[in-house]
């Protein structure tokens, strides 16, 4: 039995089930799965393969069930058997999971011998991708392999009956892993109990760094601003919003706006950060997501998350412990390295964590859920190809990096890395790697990368030798990532909308209409094209864009736009217009991303970005939805449009109208795009489409045309379903 059924209660519940119908055999953990013999009456071996997969434990996943007759022993009884030794793993790892309601009754019932135990967990919760360091999944090959289990914890493990039979990190605080508050320095605070001191120095307005499942948090009051501001200030993170954590569902409600999709999401076993609509008069500091009316929420998922959002009674920021685009930290001596000149205590265990995980975000829509980022609680669950590869490594993309291993049907994504933008961002790169490839006994024959040759993840890609590279255009990457996902071999056209991809004829891409297969493509429509003015600073100052649209569309020496006067001065507006004109030190760009930065200049939404996209974010924010009118825009040619945005800008025209004017204007030009092709299937990816107004609006204007829509599922439209993508390609062009 093939897929996620090791250290998921899988060989109790199979105990149980023969025992239930009466068969004899055994069962046990392999290299592939779960082997098991059952033996009996026909009609009771029948009803248990009928059962086996339907009935099975919550976090298992069965993918293949293979059956061989045999002949009858004669044995009595069911037994468990342990592992036998050798043989290539090819066994799923499970992701770590929330905790579970039974193992939540037991931490807060003081009857119970694990009451208020921070490492509480059984077969159906807790670590699990974090902390495995090989497979089978036995307790050994785990970071719990240094912790001996007390004979009452043992005798669980040992108990069939019990739900925490073979459960790898079981453990008490008799014999389990330990908290301790320590300083910057690393001395440690030994007066009392240490979860009690870190609440007091959270409630007191401190900021306190705490070792979670996949990495380290940095945390403090939600509602404070002194404590958000001086968090924001010692990060280096000036406008990028914190993510928050709420003491339960109760509590998330009066922080935001939440609809059934939203709560299934939050309470889900994934616990992922959900975005949803920030609630008039929620108790949270105007420093945790400035100027945004979106705040990101996540719900306890360890029981040391429970028992700290219980006791401190408040929601409480959890940002990714780092300093500005460095990874997580995971590692206690690096962590109390790297950030002490940011957190004033360090709340930190000794159970060891193998993998940084990043927590995952994600995004309710009128359609399936839109993951932004997809790390903790979904990683390493593997998302299957729709044909056969061999073994091959995709390497992914520059920025939101996740590399991607695969051999034959399975693919697994990897976790968030980042921007490879620095060193140890590269080193985490390269370290997930060389795990997955031990992990899921990867030995890469096939490297997929990206053109564009100053990628980190290219060169990484073109350093491995003894393999066939195999090259994948960005905007093919998302479009196969998307047609994969959905188990497409055949035709269809893309809507490819992002920042940045380098195109097969050198310039920057980035509104693309593709029509194609996994197996390759034609560009067949794209955005306007216009100059990117200073390169990748035109990125960080929007206003940049601004000027470039209006070169194309008005002449050579546009005005200075009055929304844009007091923030930038006419010198350096004349300046920039002249390196539209020259092409100096300005490639050609064909960006969507670029687009709405141009337009959210115009409106006075924002001339100068703290993080990449920041401008689409909030002119998304802004759209009113009782206007219903839309700028005019043909086959993508977006000149029209920014003569509109100027007549409405000049007029007074509120930003929320100019921005469901430019949305619906966009959507309408995107589908008309799309139904101007023979292909009667659509696929809309790329890191715009993160945008839910947009993606919504586009996907009912194409399903309005007859046209069927694919997006995303398991995987972002960003970067972040890069790998997954060139994997595909990889696959179909060597296969």
């Amino acid at each position: 039995m093939e897929g996620t059924v090791q250290g998921v209660g899988f060989r109790p519940y199979v105990h149980r089930l023969a025992g239930e119908l009466g068969l004899a055999g055994f069962v046990l953990n392999d290299e592939r799965g779960v082997l098991l013999e059952v033996e009996g009456e026909a009609a009771a071996v029948q009803a248990f393969l009928e059962r086996l997969p339907r009935e099975a434990p919550p976090l298992a996943a069965v993918e293949r069930v293979s059956r061989t007759p045999l002949e009858p022993t004669g044995e009595p009884g069911f037994a468990i058997r342990e592992t036998p030794a050798g043989g290539e793993p090819d066994a799923l790892v499970s992701p770590d999971s929330a905790t579970c309601s039974d193992c939540l009754a037991e931490l807060l019932d003081p009857a119970d011998r694990r009451h208020r135990y921070p490492f509480v967990n059984c077969t159906n919760c807790g670590p699990r991708f974090t902390i495995v360091r090989g497979v089978p999944y036995d307790r050994p090959l785990t970071t719990m392999a240094g912790f001996k289990m007390c004979p009452a914890c043992q005798a669980e493990y040992d108990d069939p009956a019990d739900r925490r039979f073979h459960a790898q990190p079981n453990a008490c605080p008799d014999c389990g892993p330990s908290l301790r508050l320590v300083e910057p320095g690393g001395r440690e605070l030994s007066a009392g109990d240490p979860l009690e001191e870190a609440v007091a120095a959270l409630s007191a307005g401190n900021v306190v760094a705490v070792k979670g499942l996949g990495g380290y948090h940095l945390a403090c009051l939600a509602g404070e601003e002194g404590a958000v501001a001086a968090l924001r200030a010692r990060k280096h993170r000036e406008q990028r919003p914190f993510a928050l954590m709420a003491r339960d569902l109760h509590a998330a409600r009066e922080l935001v706006e939440l609809g059934p999709a939203e709560e299934a999401l939050l309470t889900g076993r994934e616990r992922p950060i959900v975005i949803a609509p920030r609630r008039p008069g929620a108790r949270v500091a105007a420093s945790v997501a400035p100027r945004s009316p979106d705040l990101g929420v996540m719900l306890p998922y360890s029981p040391l998350h429970h028992l700290l959002l219980a006791d401190v009674g408040e929601a409480l920021v959890m940002t990714s412990a780092n300093v500005s685009d460095e990874p997580i930290a995971y590692i206690d001596d690096d962590a109390l390295e790297r950030l002490a000149p940011i957190a004033d205590l360090f709340l930190v265990h000794d159970r060891p964590i193998h993998v940084r995980a990043d927590d995952s975000v994600v995004r309710a829509t009128s359609g399936p859920p839109l993951s932004i980022r997809r790390s903790r609680g979904y990683v390493p669950a593997p998302v299957n190809l729709p044909l056969d590869a061999p073994p091959l490594l995709a390497c992914g993309a520059e920025q939101k990096n996740a590399f991607c291993l695969a051999r034959g049907r399975r693919a697994w994504v990897g976790h968030h890395i980042g921007d490879l933008g620095n060193w140890e961002t590269l080193r985490s790169f390269r370290e997930g790697i060389e795990h997955f490839e031990r992990l899921f006994a990867v030995r890469p024959e096939v490297v997929a990368h990206d053109l564009h040759p100053e990628y980190l993840s290219t060169k990484h890609a073109l350093e491995l030798e003894g393999v066939e590279h195999v090259g994948v255009q960005h905007h093919h990457a998302h479009m196969a990532a998307c047609l994969a996902e959905h188990g497409e071999l055949g035709t269809a056209v893309g809507a490819i909308f992002d920042g940045t991809g380098l195109g097969t004829d050198g310039a920057v891409w980035g509104g693309e209409l593709l029509v194609g297969s996994l197996s390759g493509f034609e560009r067949v429509g794209h955005l306007w094209p216009v100059r990117l003015p200073g390169g990748e600073r035109a990125i960080r100052e929007p206003w940049r864009m601004a000027c470039a649209w209006l070169v194309e569309t008005v002449g050579p020496e546009p005005d200075l736009p009055p929304s844009l006067a007091g923030t930038v001065a006419p010198e350096r507006w004349a300046e920039v217009a002249r390196l539209c004109v020259s092409g100096t030190a300005s490639p050609v760009t064909t960006s969507a991303g670029r687009l709405f930065d141009a337009v959210a200049a115009l409106c006075g939404v924002r001339s100068t970005a703290g993080y990449e996209g920041q401008a689409a974010v909030e002119l998304e924010a802004l759209v009113d939805p009782a206007e219903d009118g839309a700028y005019p825009m043909s086959l993508i040619d977006a000149r029209p449009t920014i003569l509109a945005v100027l007549e409405d800008v000049a007029s007074g025209a509120e930003p929320g109208r100019v921005a469901a004017r430019f949305h619906e204007g966009l959507a309408r030009a995107t589908a008309e795009a799309c139904a101007s092709t023979a292909e009667a299937t659509a696929v809309l990816s790329g890191g715009v489409f993160q945008n839910r107004v947009l993606l919504e609006r586009t996907t009912a204007h194409l399903e309005a045309a007859g046209l069927r829509v694919l997006r995303p599922l398991a995987l972002p439209p960003n970067d972040g379903g890069i790998s997954y993508g060139q994997a595909a390609v990889a696959a179909a062009l060597v296969s």
